[in-house]
Parts: structure tokens; C-alpha cells; sequence
């Protein structure tokens, strides 16, 4: 090995090393960034000739490569529900134009938000990839841009539960007539019901006791509710009978018609009465309405309409399903989360802003549920930190310091030597 080889191969440590160092920089800076990845520097030594043995003869090192480091970063909770981590493998998907390339890109950084149109986006603008779900819970099959925005549509009343005490003591009042309900009746309460388009219409339900356990029911509207009616003037859209046994257990009930068409909305609307769980039926009878010698009273009572709701707040699940809570007290999934994975992560090349693109390296991404796969779960309401260990980049910010020193002590060396063989001629 020539003196000139012995400069050239000290010359080479000082440049690898000095990459190296910025290698190490790059991640200590990035310590505190959401999502980061760190890298390590991988060195590759350099031949030279041939020696009298026929090894081959070092020539110095060079910087191989950069290989990034995917293990798993510290999770931190933020409390805002759209600040999604990912716990295990996997990426999520954005799309759109990033340094001006358009494209689909993969990142572990989960700060999304919505944007003016009601789009789930990353803080630069491109769209988190996943799956809407439709209103009957059926999840689509098509990967997309995640429009989250929007209303709970309506649904009409079908279904009221009632669950009273009706007294034992009561004795029948005047036959029934609705337009002077409260004299011709024992007992009432309230509730509201929903049409077709979601509007709201208080319900009366009269009962009257007909002796010997038994009772008859009414449910009553204001006539200006219903097509063709009379503001003020009350007007029955149900009605049926109830008998109890003399343990003042629910032995039946029947409902004798029900229809209401309020106006603008859907015809002939029909409601299901329910007062318990009869012994006709196959009931017990005590489970819901019953009669004893105690003041009449309501225990219970529901209906299964609502009105139109707007999106007032979401939720992430594990995975990756986002749950929508409407104004209307409704709640339902409204889109699912994609998570990609590929077959080798060290494939995929950096694109800045902590995205990385696919390659032939990489392979194709594999985009499914979280949860599925090799793909990890999603923690909503955190974020994943840089995988950055501080000590340890910290420590091998030291090793390439004293190996960039020494490689300088090569060089000087290597000139004292080529100075001494100058001074031969003297």
C-alpha cells in the first residue's frame, strides 16, 4: 500500500463520517416530531489493488446507504379525537399533491382535521384514505377521501312502549269522547312522536277504565297536525283495549287502529303501541303496565323516531371505524380508516414532511382494516412520537466524532510521511 493510498483511505473515513454526522443530526433534530422515523448510517469498505498474497487491499470506506428504522414510537395522548396513532405496523394512507407531485403517500403521522368541506386531512392539505360506510352500517368497498360532514336523516315513529300503573280503584267515568278527552278519561300522559321529515308531534294517551280489570287507551293530536284537520280541535289516530288479571298483571292487549298522516309527511303512518310483556302472548304480564290499588302512574315510556341531526362530534375506534354522535342524540359508524403495510417497510423512500413513497423495493401497498394483517391498530385521541432514541443517537454522535477525528490523524499522517520523503532531497 502506497503512502498516497493511505491519504486517499483516510480521506474517504473523513467523508463518510462526516455524513454520518448528518445522518445522526437529521434524527436528533427530528426528536421531537410527530411521527418521525429515524435513519442510521450503514458504511461499505473500499478496494483497492492486489496484494503480493492475492488479498485484496483496502482502499478506505464509503457511506453505503441510509437505512430507516420503523420500530414502534411512544404514544401520547392529546384528547382530540382526531389525532390517530398507530400501535404495530402499518401506515396511513394520504393522497394528494405533495412538492408538487401528485400522488398517494404513506406516513405514520396521525394529525388530521377537517377541512372546510368536511374532508379528514393531514396539516398539509392531502386526504386521509379510507372507507365510507353507509346508514345501514355496510362498509364500502371503495378506498376514497373520508367526506365525514353532514346529517343524520330522520326516522319516523313506528314503535312507542308505554309502561304505566293504571289504579285498581278506578271506577268508569262518562263514555269515551275525544273532544272532551280529560272528563271522559282516568288518567293520561305525554309523549312526542316523529313523521317522515323528522318534525316532532306531541301524543296524548288517555286511558279509561271500563271495570273488571279492564281499560280502553286513546292517543290524541291536535287536529292542526294531521291533513285536512283542525287547529285546536283534538283528533284520535289511535286506540285499543287492555285487560288485567286479578293479581293486576297485563293479560292482553289490542291495538284497534292506528294511522296518522300529518301534514307534509308521509300518509297513513302507522305506530305500535306497546304497554308490556302480556300473558296472552307468553309474557309474564308484570314486566311492564300493570294494575294494583295505587295511584296511576307512568314507569316508563320510548318511542324509536328522531329528528335530523347535524355532526357535533367523532370518534376513532381500534379499528379504524369513525363514529359519529349527531344532534339528535343518534350515534353510528360513518367511515372506516385505511391502513396500509408493505412487504418490506426499509423499501420505502422518504418524500419529506414524514411521508415515504412506495417502491419496487417496497412492493405494492397491501391497504385493508386496521387491526388485519400485519397492520396495527389505531388509538384515536393520540399521537405517535418520534422513535428517535436521544441517548443513543447521542453516543454515536460521539463514535463518529473520535472516527472523524482519527481519519483526520490518517490524512496528517499520511502528510508527514509524503513531507519526509520530500526532504530526501536535501
Amino acid at each position: 500500500m502506497s503512502i498516497w493510498t493511505s491519504l486517499y483511505s483516510g480521506s474517504s473515513g473523513l467523508g463518510a463520517h462526516g455524513d454520518a454526522i448528518s445522518v445522526v443530526g437529521d434524527n436528533i433534530a427530528n426528536t421531537s416530531t410527530t411521527g418521525f422515523r429515524a435513519s442510521r448510517a450503514d458504511f461499505e469498505d473500499v478496494l483497492g489493488g492486489t496484494a503480493p498474497n492475492g488479498q485484496r487491499i483496502g482502499a478506505g470506506v464509503r457511506m453505503g446507504g441510509v437505512e430507516t428504522l420503523f420500530g414502534q414510537g411512544s404514544l401520547q395522548n392529546t384528547g382530540r379525537p382526531l389525532d390517530l396513532a398507530l400501535r404495530g405496523g402499518g401506515f396511513f394512507v394520504v393522497k394528494g399533491q405533495h412538492a408538487g407531485i401528485d400522488g398517494s403517500y404513506y406516513t405514520r403521522d396521525g394529525r388530521f382535521s377537517l377541512d372546510n368541506s368536511g374532508k379528514l386531512v393531514n396539516p398539509e392539505g392531502l386526504a386521509l384514505q379510507g372507507y365510507l360506510i353507509d346508514p345501514a352500517g355496510a362498509v364500502g368497498t371503495q378506498l376514497g377521501d373520508l367526506q365525514i360532514g353532514g346529517t343524520s336523516p330522520p326516522n319516523p315513529t313506528t314503535q312507542m312502549d308505554l309502561s304505566v300503573n293504571l289504579d285498581a280503584t278506578a271506577t268508569p267515568p262518562a263514555a269515551w269522547s275525544v273532544a272532551n278527552a280529560a272528563g271522559t278519561s282516568n288518567f293520561s300522559t305525554s309523549t312526542t312522536v316523529y313523521d317522515s321529515l323528522g318534525n316532532g308531534h306531541r301524543v296524548d294517551v288517555y286511558f279509561r277504565a271500563q271495570g273488571g280489570g279492564a281499560w280502553e287507551w286513546h292517543a290524541v293530536v291536535d287536529g292542526g297536525e294531521l291533513t285536512g284537520g283542525t287547529a285546536g280541535t283534538p283528533t284520535e289516530i289511535a286506540s285499543g283495549t287492555l285487560a288485567f288479571t286479578t293479581a293486576g298483571a297485563l293479560q292482553s292487549q289490542t291495538t284497534t287502529s292506528s294511522s296518522a298522516s300529518f301534514v307534509g309527511a308521509q300518509a297513513n303512518q302507522a305506530i305500535t303501541f306497546s304497554f308490556g310483556d302480556p300473558i296472552a302472548t307468553g309474557g309474564t304480564g308484570m314486566a311492564g303496565s300493570t294494575q294494583f290499588a295505587s295511584a296511576s302512574t307512568v314507569k316508563a315510556q320510548s318511542q324509536n323516531g328522531y329528528a335530523a341531526g347535524e355532526l357535533v362530534e367523532v370518534s376513532v375506534g381500534d379499528d379504524g371505524k369513525i363514529t359519529g354522535r349527531f344532534s339528535n342524540g343518534q350515534s353510528r359508524a360513518i367511515a372506516q380508516v385505511a391502513v396500509a403495510s408493505f412487504a418490506s417497510d426499509e423499501g420505502l423512500v422518504r418524500a419529506g414532511g414524514q411521508l415515504f413513497t412506495a417502491t419496487h423495493d417496497s412492493g405494492e401497498a397491501l391497504v385493508g382494516a386496521a387491526g388485519t394483517g400485519a397492520r396495527g391498530a389505531i388509538s384515536g385521541g393520540a399521537l405517535e412520537g418520534s422513535n428517535v432514541d436521544l441517548g443513543s443517537e447521542l453516543v454515536t454522535l460521539i463514535a463518529y466524532q473520535r472516527a472523524f477525528q482519527a481519519n483526520a490523524r490518517t490524512v496528517s499522517t499520511a502528510d508527514e510521511m509524503l513531507q519526509e520523503i520530500a526532504n530526501l532531497k536535501r
